[in-house]
């Protein structure tokens, strides 16, 4: 199953016009994140607020991760300033991966912003999250924080907003999208042989674990007769036909 670094702003002196900073209201959105990632079967690696973008930097390009996704709130200068509406999803110019990603999360976005036409995906050379990180990444900048109406349609909407990026994900790793975790027990059922647990509810897809017949597995949630299944830790899919419910 895909594993993501999941980076949400840790610039505490940001300020929204309407009280609070860019790390609190990013941190929020990571939290409702959490619940459609778990549901979805997307593990997750997440940074700290007592962290830096270089260090987030560097822990993701520590790591193996498939996928970099740092959380942002924007602010104009200039004349702009407070003026500026409207959310923007960054990504590395070379990276063909990045711009699909962007594609999907901009998508899904203009289902819940006010005026579509203000979400857009933009190359980016200059932003450290997308062009110094070895995996795939995106960097969103969810609304302006410094206009008052794009500052409240981010806090009015950090379930919606988390919601469609995690769709987004699961188009993007081509696996089925939960709500919620659904979760119940399973007993592996096999005639001879091991269960094979894949990365994605398919026959062809890669085997991340086998268990034997007997085996306890818990049901996270189900999907046109695939099981999404946590085995000893690992997380994939196992085929229902094998898995009897207990």
């Amino acid at each position: 199953m895909p594993i993501i670094y999941l980076s949400p702003s840790t610039q505490e002196w940001n300020y929204y016009v309407n009280g609070g900073t860019e790390e609190e209201w990013m941190n929020l959105l990571a939290d409702k994140m959490i619940p459609y990632l778990d549901a979805s079967g997307i593990r997750y690696t997440r940074n700290t607020p007592d962290m830096t973008a270089a260090s987030s930097i560097a822990a993701s390009n520590a790591g193996n991760y498939d996928f970099h996704l740092a959380l942002h709130s924007n602010a104009a200068a200039g004349a702009q300033a407070g003026k500026a509406r409207g959310s923007i999803v960054f990504y590395y110019p070379g990276s063909a991966d990045g711009k699909r990603a962007a594609e999907l999360i901009a998508d899904g976005l203009k289902t819940i912003y006010p005026d579509p036409n203000k979400v857009r995906t933009e190359a980016t050379t200059t932003l450290g999250e997308v062009a110094r990180v070895r995996a795939p990444s995106v960097l969103i900048e969810l609304a302006f924080h410094d206009n008052p109406e794009d500052a409240a349609w981010i806090k009015n909407n950090l379930d919606s907003a988390a919601r469609v990026i995690v769709l987004a994900l699961t188009e993007y790793f081509n696996i089925p999208f939960f709500e919620s975790e659904h979760r119940r027990q399973g007993v592996v059922d096999v005639e001879w042989g091991n269960l094979n647990i894949r990365s994605r509810p398919n026959t062809s897809a890669p085997i991340v674990a086998q268990a034997p017949d007997g085996a306890p597995l818990t049901i996270i949630n189900t999907d046109n007769g695939w099981h999404l299944v946590n085995y000893n830790g690992v997380i994939g899919y196992a085929s229902g036909q094998f898995v009897t419910v207990v």
